[in-house]
């Protein structure tokens, strides 16, 4: 059985000091994969070169909404740049978050639209952040799903099923995290049982969102295994069918670690 991390933050603290020793517990428990996601721009360098030392670690570029306001001159030309490297897949993590609010509203837009007009430039998927903008986020993406040449996945999905059916509509993915597993999730658990097996992605979003039954502890790669399990009960699925179905996923959507994994 194979899976796929498809988005953690291995050069975050509680990853980075032990950030070999990790990746090869995730790799002992049948994850072949790991997508390591930026959210501001002073540490694209650290995490291309995490991508750099090992195989089956591909990177990101893109700035976290959180961090809007401390990139104000950030367009789509520097996210292009930053793409250019080989191990580059996606564009990301970007978009909305109205819950903390830690950067302007106008701003967390701006940025946002910049990354759609990088993820058109290039071909690259969104990774999108999306908490408590849900209306704002689906006309952004509407619009540009509307356009042509943008794709994505709406990552770590705590939203509503009516939310869920809209980034479906636009052609984007939904991943799951370790959240789904929470006993108080009992409506994202229901959301998770309809999302459609080719459409659905899995990820540990570490060191945060630890699963049942590592709930308390830093979350790492590893974990992605426990999430998947559960959702497969969940789901009424086999554990290898979810599996085999989330990593052809990964690689369905993010084209070019299709691509180097090829080489």
């Amino acid at each position: 059985m194979r899976l796929i991390d498809s988005h953690c933050h291995l050069n975050y603290p509680g990853l980075v000091e032990r950030q070999a020793e990790a990746l090869d517990s995730a790799r002992a428990r049948g994850v072949a994969g790991f997508l390591n996601i930026a959210t501001r721009q002073s540490e694209w360098g650290d995490i291309l070169a995490t991508a750099e030392r090992h195989g089956d670690v591909w990177a990101s570029v893109g700035v976290h909404p959180h961090e809007a306001d401390a990139h104000p001159d950030l367009g789509a030309a520097a996210l292009v740049e930053g793409s250019h490297h080989a191990k580059v897949v996606a564009i990301g993590e970007c978009g909305l978050d109205y819950h903390y609010d830690n950067s302007a509203r106008p701003a967390q837009r701006e940025r946002f639209e910049a990354h759609i007009e990088a993820a058109r430039a290039t071909g690259l998927p969104l990774i999108v952040h999306t908490r408590d903008a849900e209306q704002d986020t689906a006309e952004i993406l509407g619009a540009a799903t509307g356009k042509g040449g943008v794709s994505g996945v709406l990552h770590c999905f705590t939203g509503s099923l009516e939310f869920a059916r809209k980034a479906l509509d636009f052609g984007f993915y939904v991943s799951m995290s370790g959240i789904v597993t929470f006993k108080n999730a009992r409506d994202l658990q229901d959301t998770a049982r309809q999302i459609p097996l080719d459409r659905l992605l899995v990820e540990t979003d570490s060191p945060f969102l630890a699963p049942v039954p590592h709930r308390g502890r830093p979350c790492e790669p590893a974990f992605v295994a426990d999430t998947a399990a559960f959702l497969a009960e969940l789901r009424g699925e086999e554990p290898g069918e979810l599996a085999e179905a989330t990593t052809g996923n990964f690689f369905r959507l993010f084209g070019r670690a299709a691509e180097k994994r090829a080489e």
